[in-house]
């Protein structure tokens, strides 16, 4: 199979290595450092949570055109980051070339074929409708990415822990994401089919959406937060704006509040991905973790006022960090 994967960072080189290896035909759009080392090195080097490596043979570029014709495109890139590649996607795109998106938070096309709101669009993550005017709806199979990777040098990728992506189709389920089903399996991952790929989605996100920018605010990691009585309660209520939501949607997400939170604190001491941003002087995923639920507020007529506020504050702070190009951390 052809595999082309658009933002070969940590995830996506994850996604990519193992491809490879599997015996796909895998090509990586990649820039600066990391472009260099994988063509100087002849392939993108993987070390796996074992400690164990290998070299993937991989065609590198930072130009999507150059890697022509794909079965199958994975979206690696970051949400805010699409926008930037969605018209040169096309280059890669046959009558039957499906996309795996593997962005944080709520999707772009997390609409699609949804009774009572097809059509309706999310500014927040599609401010200016490119991913939905050059992606067509019918090729995207949407995942749920839970492993965690870090690039730890050019061209390197080390997996730090899990290997399993949901999969799952905003429409009816095809025969196109049984075969990325199998073939994400043949390559080592666990890739089982989601009933309901958005409740999937959602659960996720239920969790970045109220520990994430509280995280980012204080600096404080997902056990200091749960065991904070008022944080722990701030969370919940963000939770339960969260559930309303849902349940006009008509997402089901399988999971309590306190369930959810309990499962948060059993992680420990981790830092969110958000205020490891804060950390590194990242841009913020604020727009895909949380302005998009609060779209998904307005869209369903659910007051969300904590996430408001919330929102609000950590907005304040990526633009001050923006502004300064600067990065905030906490040093004993």
């Amino acid at each position: 199979m052809r595999i082309c994967v658009v933002g070969a960072g940590a995830i996506g080189g994850f996604v990519a290595a193992r491809l490879a290896k599997a015996g796909h035909e895998v090509s990586i759009i990649v820039r600066g450092k990391n472009l260099q080392a994988v063509r100087e090195r002849g392939g993108l080097r993987l070390i796996e949570q074992d400690g164990s490596e290998f070299l993937a043979p991989v065609k590198a570029t930072d130009r999507i055109p150059e890697a022509g014709p794909q079965d199958l495109v994975v979206l690696a890139v970051k949400s805010h980051q699409v926008a930037d590649v969605a018209a040169d996607l096309p280059a890669l795109f046959t009558a039957t070339t499906r996309v795996v998106t593997m962005q944080n938070g709520i999707p772009w096309w997390f609409f699609h074929g949804m009774p009572g709101f097809e059509g309706r669009s999310l500014r927040s993550v599609d401010p200016t409708g490119a991913a939905s005017t050059h992606i067509d709806a019918w090729r995207i199979i949407g995942s749920v990415v839970y492993p965690a990777a870090e690039v730890t040098a050019p061209g390197v990728v080390q997996v730090i822990e899990g290997n399993r992506f949901s999969l799952g189709e905003p429409g009816e389920r095809s025969e196109a994401l049984s075969e990325v089903s199998k073939t994400f399996i043949a390559a080592g991952f666990k890739a089982p089919i989601a009933r309901d790929i958005r409740a999937e989605i959602m659960v996720k996100v239920w969790g970045n959406m109220s520990f994430n920018p509280i995280s980012a605010l204080t600096h404080a990691t997902l056990e200091d937060i749960c065991l904070h009585p008022g944080a722990r309660a701030l969370v919940a209520s963000i939770m339960q704006e969260g559930l309303a939501v849902c349940e006009k949607l008509g997402i089901r997400l399988g999971v309590g509040i306190d369930q959810r939170i309990a499962g948060a604190q059993a992680i420990g001491q981790h830092k969110t991905s958000m205020l490891q941003d804060v950390e590194a002087g990242r841009r913020l995923e604020l727009d895909a973790l949380v302005a998009a639920m609060l779209e998904l507020g307005e869209a369903t007529g659910v007051p969300m006022p904590q996430l408001t506020s919330i929102h609000a504050l950590a907005d304040l702070l990526a633009q001050t960090l923006a502004r300064a190009q600067g990065r905030l951390a906490i040093q004993s």
